[in-house]
């Protein structure tokens, strides 16, 4: 096994390697999977560990080696399975994955082992993905308490940023967002109800893609609402991203979302196109920077100037009412959905001892309060247990309104009224600083028009604010995927954006 210093050296400096760059040196035998494999699992040990760890990692699977070396095996043997051949990725522990168990961070769900592979994952394996473990995540994927702390769980403690350890990855997908910017893998899987792939991309300083909710299954993936949940990639490039969406893609008989899936599902990688910018209107969500400060202003300004002078005409877009009975709305909707949803998915498990329904989670996390909810409690788990089992009058009602507010009367009127392609804002603010047990200290997003309507939301790196990243959001119509990816893999060239973190 080579030294972590030669290793280094073959990959130019893995940091910023992408998928291509390693598919390409695997290809030409400069390096094999098993020490790929062997880097990122001697490079998490050095990182990821410890009181000060990172603790992006939930679990690891004991198999990667060995797979990485069938793998290999394969290779030399002239056979390869897809663009992902060798490379090891990390999957949000709300995914399942055949070798280890799903948690979402719970104890309840510690011996949680399906040995299944949700739909997407077994897509990655097809396309010769090494899976390297499972990503830590803000527990039940931050829906059981307000005061809930982005990327902590009983199961996996707290993540952290790696460009200031004190301060928040974000969430829900905080290890998948943590890992991929230490480079503790090549890519990962996130999850999104509202924010949880795109917050954790911008705060660490990453492409991350919440497609058109449908676009990819939600089969075997612990839910929170089956209106506004959708798994996609948090990766170091938009291109990254578009090859992983590619492979992901397409309908699932057990997802009714998916039906229009296939005819949207195309090679995403090869549409998008440098030249995307020129002559594309864009419209600029002013009222989604109230809450940012002077410095992550100026740093959108200068976002602005070289949309600009890539050819892109800015259209300024400054008022748009009704977000609070949007939030209020999504609120209604998503206790509803929460409890119907996961009691559903828990009487799929086949562990006996497991809890088969929210109430029963609850009564868990009640009699285990000592490491369950040692910094919060589980306020909305109780609201969504309260909350009627029939479609009733008030929730369809919500559901109908915020439909309207976000996708016909919200995104789909902004732009044609104002004529543009898509949508563009600051994602989010720099990462806040931790303060757990005092909920989160969220300054303000751009992410819940695209969650509530199913719509697609991008967000790039888009330079440093204070030493921190920042990200800029590109949102869409429903299924203007592949628009969204190229019209940000556009802007992602204009300069070098992302900044990787310092070694320790």
């Amino acid at each position: 096994m080579p030294h972590l210093a030669l290793l280094i050296a073959s990959l130019g400096g893995p940091i910023n390697a992408d998928l291509s760059t390693l598919n390409s040196s695997l290809a030409q035998g400069k390096l094999s999977s098993v020490e790929l494999t062997q880097f990122y699992i001697e490079r998490a040990d050095e990182l990821d560990t410890g009181l000060q760890g990172l603790r992006s990692i939930l679990a690891r699977n004991p198999g990667a080696l060995d797979e990485a070396q069938r793998l290999d095996d394969l290779r030399a043997e002239g056979t390869t399975l897809g663009p992902l051949h060798g490379i090891p990725i990390l999957i949000k522990d709300n995914v399942e994955t055949m070798e280890l168990p799903t948690t979402a961070g719970s104890l309840s769900l510690q011996d949680n082992r399906t040995r299944r592979d949700a739909p997407i994952v077994a897509r990655l394996r097809s396309a010769g993905a090494i899976i390297l473990g499972k990503s830590n995540l803000s527990e039940w994927a931050n829906i059981r308490s307000p005061q809930s702390t982005s990327g902590w769980s009983a199961i996996g403690g707290l993540t952290r940023n790696p460009y200031d350890r004190d301060r928040s990855a974000c969430g829900s997908s905080s290890g998948s967002g943590a890992a991929v910017a230490a480079d503790l893998a090549a890519a990962a899987i996130g999850t999104e109800t509202d924010g949880s792939i795109t917050c954790p991309a911008a705060m660490n300083g990453l492409v991350g893609f919440k497609p058109t909710v449908g676009l990819l299954p939600r089969t075997h993936i612990v839910p929170i609402s089956n209106s506004q949940d959708t798994p996609g990639p948090m990766t170091r490039t938009v291109r990254d991203a578009a090859i992983m969406m590619t492979i992901m893609a397409g309908s699932d008989s057990a997802d009714d979302a998916t039906k229009q899936a296939d005819a949207h599902s195309v090679d995403f990688a090869s549409q998008l196109d440098t030249e995307s910018l020129k002559g594309a209107r864009l419209g600029i969500l002013w009222f989604h920077t109230d809450w940012c400060t002077g410095p992550q202003l100026s740093a959108f300004e200068r976002n602005l100037e070289a949309l600009r002078q890539a050819g892109a005409e800015l259209v300024d877009i400054r008022t748009f009412s009704g977000m609070e009975e949007i939030h209020n709305d999504e609120l209604k909707v998503l206790l509803h959905e929460l409890k119907r949803d996961m009691n559903a998915y828990l009487h799929t498990l086949p562990d006996d001892d497991g809890p088969k329904s929210i109430e029963e989670v609850i009564a868990f996390n009640s009699s285990n309060a000592d490491r369950e909810m040692p910094y919060f409690g589980q306020e909305f788990f109780e609201m969504a247990a309260a909350t009627s089992d029939a479609d009733d009058a008030a929730y369809r009602l919500a559901r109908k309104r915020n439909l309207e507010a976000t996708g016909l009367n919200g995104i789909d009127r902004l732009m044609a009224d104002n004529n543009v392609i898509a949508l563009i804002a600051p994602t989010t603010g720099p990462a806040f600083e931790i303060t757990l047990g005092s909920g989160d200290q969220f300054a303000g997003s751009a992410t819940t028009l695209p969650a509530v309507s199913g719509y697609p939301h991008l967000t790039v790196p888009a330079g440093m604010v204070n030493g921190l990243p920042v990200g800029l959001s590109f949102i869409g119509s429903a299924w203007s995927d592949a628009r969204i990816l190229s019209l940000g893999y556009a802007f992602e060239q204009l300069d070098q954006w992302r900044r990787p973190p310092h070694a320790p």
